[in-house]
């Protein structure tokens, strides 16, 4: 202990004998925590018996030997009553005659965590008082002097009680500021409702749970806190709790679509509690793990039909492949043809049905939406007709977002052929991107066709149902869903009043930002150096510039802030990029980039040595390799 401690102890223990009255604390398992030296004095207690730790019914049994309540048959048994009124922890206040003749008050306040405190008053004076002004006040009644015997011994029970009411005041006050911390703490909203539907308790939380409402709701119905929409689907079940039934459900609130998890809970008064989670991210991860096990058991279901399949398709082909070389009459010829042609179109089906069930993994990384939607333009125009048009709205914040870009870019080319298709030879088809709230981005494929059919919209998302006839696989909308169930999201389809309109509904999760510091930019062509510096730009960073290895090493070892090197593999002069990455500062992250193929040597050591960007290649792929590599 040290001496400030000590200090306090001595101090406090020295304030305690000052006072006139015997006091003593004892704890939950009536063991002896402190007392003064009155305590010790006023029952003449040996030592051991005012020592912290001491028994109460230790010293019980002492008093009862000593005749301190008067003559005691069974010792045990006097002793273990008094042990068990103690337990009770039970405020109380009594007056009692001790042997040696002297009256005391003994005043007792239980303690927040068990155990009580005690003080003991040496009242004789007092009574003596009192007996003095009856002998002589012969003129006063006797039933005056009783009255004001009784007053006196009410006003020090009530003084008693008054000083045990305020401890309690103080404890609850204590808990109540206890329990409120914690439940602002709380990333939920807890609250209780009055028989009338009004909040007469509530955290502040509410606001964060359903953004756009407000947090201070006391007295507020809770319709008003709500507002219409949200209340209209909560109603029922919350009248199902004023019926005395605990209701839990989901539901999506309207202003930010996030998902809510809310509990109704009766208090037994004609009160509810309540308590709103906001499970949208719970929400999204159960989606993706319900897609993936799903895929998981279709793949272990149809992996053996399909190896079985392709086997048989093996042998028409070379049954039909040895047919082909025979002398056979042209009618026959085309019989053969036609089974062949039937046959790889199997084959492709088994591909595409393998695609949806293999190992196929959603794989986020830092993704530019709109860079993405307008390489989709630049990708899907040349597959349209003269007489389809393709627009883009797209309304999507600039910024890069947590994405698979190659299997959104699928999904929405995928959308967007399907929609040329229904088409015909002319109509128009729209891509419409948009963000709701902070949680969700949306992007809507639109064409002025027909429309779905009732058995369409029922069934489109079943595999190998098509309206196509004999040019459908019926996997297009499938995969699509695929895509999007393991991205956490959901797909929506429906009719406008011009055409037919398929929804794909995202989490929106913003990248994390670039690292600080320079790019050096390592490039010996003109053209290509500037195209690749207005990129990094575009991307918020800042660029220095190189032609050659001698000349992009005297840069790092002037300028200690270079944080990222992208360079070419074939560079000016006598190095090459892969020279450059040998001789870079360990940890400087460095990124290649070539338009050499695969099968060049140079291409495959570089694959085994750094991340490699074939060219040409886009912003997006540019930002999602940046982002990567800088996380």
């Amino acid at each position: 202990m040290d001496i400030n401690e000590q200090q306090i102890k001595s101090m406090t223990s020295a304030g305690l004998n000052l006072i006139g009255q015997a006091l003593s604390i004892y704890d939950s398992q009536l063991r002896l925590v402190v007392s003064n030296r009155r305590f010790q004095d006023m029952f003449d207690l040996p030592d051991e018996l005012v020592q912290p730790g001491a028994l109460f019914a230790d010293t019980i049994r002492f008093l009862v030997t000593q005749g301190e309540y008067g003559a005691v048959d069974d010792v045990d048994d006097a002793v273990d009553q008094r042990v068990q009124q103690a337990l009770t922890f039970e405020p109380h206040y009594m007056e009692r005659v001790r042997a040696n003749g002297r009256v005391i008050s003994v005043e007792g306040a239980p303690l927040p965590k068990g155990g009580w405190v005690s003080v003991y008053t040496d009242i004789t004076d007092t009574k003596q008082a009192e007996a003095l002004l009856r002998a002589r006040s012969e003129e006063l009644s006797g039933q005056l002097l009783d009255r004001a015997e009784e007053l006196s011994a009410t006003n020090r029970k009530l003084a008693a009680t008054n000083a045990a009411l305020e401890e309690a005041k103080r404890q609850l006050t204590e808990i109540e500021a206890r329990t409120r911390m914690t439940t602002e703490m709380m990333p939920a909203h807890i609250a209780h409702l009055g028989p009338d539907g009004r909040y007469d308790y509530s955290n502040r939380r509410l606001s964060s749970v359903m953004p756009g409402r407000p947090s201070e709701i006391l007295d507020m119905h809770i319709s008003d806190a709500l507002g219409a929409t949200a209340f209209t689907r909560v109603e029922p079940f919350l009248l199902k709790a004023y019926g005395g039934n605990t209701s839990v459900f989901e539901f999506t609130e309207d202003q930010d679509s996030r998902r809510i998890r809310v509990s109704f809970s009766p208090d037994g008064e004609g009160g509810v509690y309540v308590m709103s989670v906001d499970i949208t991210e719970e929400t999204q991860a159960r989606v993706a793990l319900q897609q993936t096990r799903r895929r998981a058991m279709a793949a272990q279901m149809t992996s053996g039909l399909a190896h079985d399949f392709s086997n048989l398709l093996t042998i028409i082909l070379g049954m039909q492949s040895r047919l082909d070389k025979m002398d056979l009459p042209a009618d026959a010829r085309e019989l053969v043809a036609a089974t062949q042609q039937t046959a790889r179109r199997g084959g492709q089906l088994l591909n595409r049905i393998a695609d949806m069930t293999g190992n196929r993994t959603f794989q986020p990384k830092a993704t530019d939406m709109r860079g993405l939607i307008e390489d989709l333009r630049v990708l899907a125009s040349p597959s349209l007709p003269r007489g389809v048009g393709l627009s883009v709205v797209n309304t999507l914040p600039d910024e890069a977002l947590m994405l698979d870009p190659g299997m959104v870019q699928d999904a929405l080319l995928n959308l967007v052929l399907n929609a040329r298709d229904a088409c015909g030879g002319f109509g128009q088809v729209t891509i419409s991107a948009h963000k709701i709230g902070e949680i969700w981005i949306e992007i809507a494929v639109t064409d002025t066709g027909p429309g779905f059919s009732e058995e369409g919209l029922e069934k489109a998302l079943n595999p190998f149902f098509t309206t196509k006839g004999s040019k459908g696989s019926g996997l297009g909308l499938p995969m699509v869903y695929d895509t999007v169930k393991l991205a956490g999201g959901d797909l929506n389809l429906r009719n406008t009043p011009s055409g037919a309109a398929v929804a794909m509904r995202l989490p929106c999760r913003p990248a994390p930002p670039v690292q600080d510091g320079l790019v050096l930019l390592v490039e010996d062509n003109d053209d290509l150096r500037g195209q690749f510096r207005d990129m990094l730009v575009d991307l918020g960073c800042s660029v220095i510039e190189a032609t050659s290895v001698a000349e992009a090493l005297a840069l790092t070892a002037d300028i200690d802030d270079i944080a990222m090197v992208l360079s070419d593999i074939r560079l000016e002069g006598q190095g090459t990029g892969l020279d450059l990455l040998a001789q870079l500062k360990p940890g400087l992250t460095c990124i290649l980039m070539t338009s050499l193929p695969y099968s060049d040597p140079l291409h495959r050591q570089a694959l085994t040595l750094a991340p490699v960007l074939r060219k040409p290649f886009t912003r997006a792929q540019l930002s999602a390799l940046i982002r990567t590599e800088a996380a």
